[in-house]
């Protein structure tokens, strides 16, 4: 039955927003599972080290973005990863209703053999609009609501999913800190644990 609900969603639902400023693109399971699986090295990065280290960055440089950005964040750069635009509501961590679409396409992904079994992190990120501090716990709440309806609505095990939250730390654009392709979900396929 699982199965079904999961196969019926993602054949029904389709066109969802991917990571750009307003660019709209059809997006499917099969591109979020060519983007996560595969053979990759091993990282020894844990979700709690991750979340750590983007406070500190924040301490260590007030007031601006750290010249590098997060110290551990290169360590995940070589593995497997997906980035995709989830919309929530401003100043928020309610998913918009159409973002639930994207979420789905997302668990279907999960809910393969090709990538069952596997842990993976959700990171949210801001782009750099307001406070340092205030955009880090908002992109924390976000990435836990995303892990919170692949848990509760489509009920991709727990235990494989890892919540942390960037703000503003790792911009995707950094010459543009206020662009809204800066604001995003991404995932990260950090292998079997």
């Amino acid at each position: 039955m699982k199965k079904l609900l999961l196969a019926g969603l993602s054949a029904a639902v389709m066109t969802t927003a991917v990571v750009g400023s307003s660019a709209q693109t059809q997006l499917n399971r099969n591109e979020i599972i060519n983007s996560l699986q595969g053979a990759q090295q091993k990282v020894d990065v844990s979700a709690d080290a991750l979340q750590k280290a983007a406070f500190e960055n924040i301490q260590k440089y007030p007031g601006a973005n750290s010249p590098q950005g997060v110290p551990l964040w290169d360590k995940l750069a070589s593995l497997r990863q997906f980035n995709i635009e989830i919309t929530f509501d401003f100043d928020s961590a309610r998913i918009k209703p159409e973002s639930y679409e994207t979420v789905g396409l997302i668990a279907d992904a999960l809910h393969t053999p090709y990538l069952q079994g596997q842990t993976f992190f959700i990171v949210g990120h801001t782009d750099a609009k307001g406070d340092r501090e205030y955009n880090l716990e908002l992109s924390i709440r976000r990435a836990k609501a995303v892990r919170e309806a692949l848990v509760t609505t489509f009920q991709v095990p727990s235990q494989y999913l890892f919540a942390v939250g960037m703000g503003e730390e790792q911009l995707r654009e950094p010459s543009k800190p206020d662009a809204a392709i800066n604001r995003r979900v991404q995932l990260i396929n950090v292998g079997y644990r």
